[in-house]
């Protein structure tokens, strides 16, 4: 199994990318999420995700562990195959997957083109508890380390509010003061619900 992958940077597409290690060039399949966050012409590390069919060899590319990882989990659900995960992963970045699943959001995951409100539900049914386990793991932690606007959310659906309206106040919140104590969060978003 290749794990990873460091070299220079050959050829950079949408989808695609060829790195030079050791003078072998590897044609490695990415997200477009991944694509955003390669610089170009330099040295860059990948990390990799070999899949092997009866027919076919690919090698998937990913800079964040994290995403590698959302990848893996992904095929693990029946219906979901390299393609449509790496569909998600282009859509909709990691973390905004990891939350969907970890708040069983159906129609964030059914958002993205070819997820079907079924497959939505088989997604979130299946990885819901394995998603949490990536979350809680801080060498790959998906979920900005925000744990106030968490515990704020969560305060605020207990109060009554529904959770979808109270994360637009504490997000906005969130865009204007980043330093925003879980205390300060529910005072304003109370204010504005």
């Amino acid at each position: 199994m290749i794990a990873q992958l460091q070299g220079q940077l050959v050829e950079k597409n949408l989808t695609d990318v060829v790195i030079d290690c050791g003078g072998v060039g590897y044609f490695v399949e990415i997200s477009l999420h991944t694509y955003s966050l390669i610089p170009d012409g330099e040295l860059i590390k990948l990390y990799t995700h070999l899949l092997v069919k009866e027919d076919s060899q690919r090698l998937f590319g990913f800079v964040e562990k994290s995403e590698r990882e959302v990848f893996k989990l992904l095929l693990s659900v029946s219906g979901i195959g390299a393609n449509t995960a790496r569909t998600m992963l282009s859509s909709l970045d990691p973390q905004q997957i990891s939350q969907a699943i970890a708040a069983g959001d159906v129609r964030t995951i059914q958002s993205v083109k070819g997820i079907g409100a079924k497959t939505a539900q088989r997604v979130i049914l299946d990885l819901k508890d394995k998603i949490l386990q990536v979350l809680d793991d801080p060498q790959l932690s998906v979920v900005s380390s925000n744990t106030g606007r968490e515990e704020a959310l969560s305060a605020l659906e207990t109060l009554g509010y529904q959770r979808k309206q109270a994360q637009k106040v504490v997000d906005k919140i969130l865009s204007d003061q980043p330093e925003a104590t879980t205390e300060q969060l529910i005072k304003q978003a109370l204010k504005q619900l």
